[in-house]
């Protein structure tokens, strides 16, 4: 089996979308100058429904924009 570069970089960066990585930061991982380009490697990974849902019970839970984790960007 032939791995090329591009499966490499594809997997690398589906990896880092399933740790967290948001669309800007996997734009900014891989140069593009579009989001449409990096939006290809934020698709669903098995097994990351359960892990949403937790965290978005414990969004839920705290019922206070003030209170939720500084890495949400609340806007008023």
């Amino acid at each position: 089996m032939d791995v090329s570069y591009h499966d490499l970089r594809h997997t690398g960066q589906t990896l880092a979308a399933s740790a967290g990585a948001t669309l800007a930061d996997l734009k900014k991982r891989l140069g593009h100058a579009s989001a449409a380009a990096s939006l290809r490697y934020l698709h669903a990974v098995e097994g990351r429904d359960k892990e949403v849902a937790d965290q978005l019970s414990k969004l839920a839970a705290h019922g206070n924009a003030a209170k939720l984790p500084k890495t949400i960007i609340v806007k008023h």
